[in-house]
């Protein structure tokens, strides 16, 4: 299929995929399991996060400021009220959307987003939380709001672990590596610039977080060193928190937090600078710094992260599923005793990728979107045979 971001050619290139006449054409080969592109639902403009409801909806963020509802396969015409005003400039917006793991009984949903501040111009990240009822948000908490300034890189990704603690990634908002790389700013745990944030599910921070007391240190933060991680994906079974981010040109990361650790950026990596193709780091290992488990070069834009558990696609089970958005593709990773062994590329060229999940259904949900901001669609894995 052509990689690109038109919306001319990725509505074909879905048409194709599921049309009857095109069976044999539309089929998707890959190493496992065969499968198809399904449409669930078109006309979303820069889709950012897939959430699935207990009654069935489906909750998607736009990112210049809308919460849209899918309800038996339709999207609904009006946006939900009560979200509040956001930062939609550049890479900023209305970016993830996260249900409680309790929804069912309380109601809560949160959202992350870029929130106006008078110190950047382009905000910094926020996470708050309120109930979803009658298709209204009606928000009760501000959770968190990064110490963070700058113009992008906000990260924004949320995810739940099975003990309830709420992890959120905030990215290094583009502060430019200069002079003495150690310098930087996502490596000063003062501030909230390239981390991974742990907290309990009312924003209050964990008492075993591993900044907890030091002096100087922000207590949320339970990484630091990244550069943008935009996948977060809690490891069934083990409870590990694994996430992707982006490198400069070059050097996608999948990393597994480790509380506490130091995830390099920008002193060590494997990317160049933009443009000009010119060293950033000093290495690419560095004692105290914790090594990648896979990286992509040249990058992929990592995306959205999920787990595969369901019985749609069986020899994919216990796999990690990353989309990117400059290849626009989703690999899968093999993982064996916390080790990532083997990759593979099961969908590429139908758009950028921004947000990968596993529905309740068992199948595979996509978010794609167009460069320019087109309207696009969600879609489905669906298995063949």
């Amino acid at each position: 299929m052509v990689r690109t971001g038109s919306l001319l050619v990725v509505s074909a290139a879905l048409l194709a995929a599921t049309s009857p006449a095109c069976a044999q054409s539309d089929i998707h080969r890959t190493a496992l399991h065969d499968y198809r592109v399904v449409t669930v639902a078109d006309g979303f403009v820069v889709p950012w996060s897939i959430a699935f409801l207990p009654d069935g909806d489906m909750l998607v963020t736009e990112r210049d400021g809308r919460l849209r509802i899918v309800r038996d396969g339709m999207l609904l015409p009006d946006p939900v009220e009560g979200i509040p005003e956001v930062v939609a400039r550049g890479q900023g917006g209305l970016l993830e959307v996260l249900p409680h793991p309790d929804f069912a009984t309380n109601r809560l949903i949160y959202i992350s987003y870029s929130k106006a501040t008078g110190n950047s111009p382009g905000g910094t990240t926020m996470v708050i939380r309120g109930t979803f009822e009658n298709d209204r948000f009606t928000m009760t908490d501000e959770i968190f709001e990064a110490v963070s300034e700058g113009n992008g890189h906000y990260g924004c990704k949320l995810a739940f672990d099975d003990e309830g603690y709420l992890f959120l990634s905030v990215g290094d908002r583009q502060a430019r590596p200069a002079g003495d790389l150690a310098a930087h700013p996502a490596q000063d745990i003062s501030n909230h610039h390239g981390v991974i944030v742990r907290l309990h599910d009312d924003g209050s921070i964990p008492d075993d977080n591993p900044f907890v007391g030091q002096v100087g240190a922000r207590p949320e933060i339970w990484t630091y060193g990244h550069r943008n991680p935009q996948g977060l994906a809690i490891q069934p079974g083990t409870g590990a928190v694994w996430s992707t981010e982006h490198g400069p040109q070059g050097g996608d990361e999948v990393n597994v937090s480790t509380p506490g650790a130091n995830y390099g950026w920008p002193v060590i990596g494997y990317g160049v600078n933009y443009r000009s193709g010119s060293a950033i780091h000093e290495a690419t290992h560095m004692e105290g710094m914790e090594q990648p488990k896979h990286i992509w070069v040249p990058s992929i834009g990592a995306s959205g992260l999920a787990f595969y558990t369901g019985d749609k696609f069986p020899e994919w089970q216990g796999n990690l599923l990353a989309g990117g958005l400059a290849g626009q593709r989703i690999d899968r990773l093999t993982i064996e005793d916390g080790e990532v062994v083997a990759s593979e590329t099961i969908l590429q060229g139908m758009g950028r990728v921004r947000d990968v999940r596993q529905g309740p259904d068992g199948f595979i949900y996509v978010a794609l979107e167009a460069r320019g901001g087109g309207e696009t669609p969600i879609v489905r894995l669906e298995p063949v045979g």
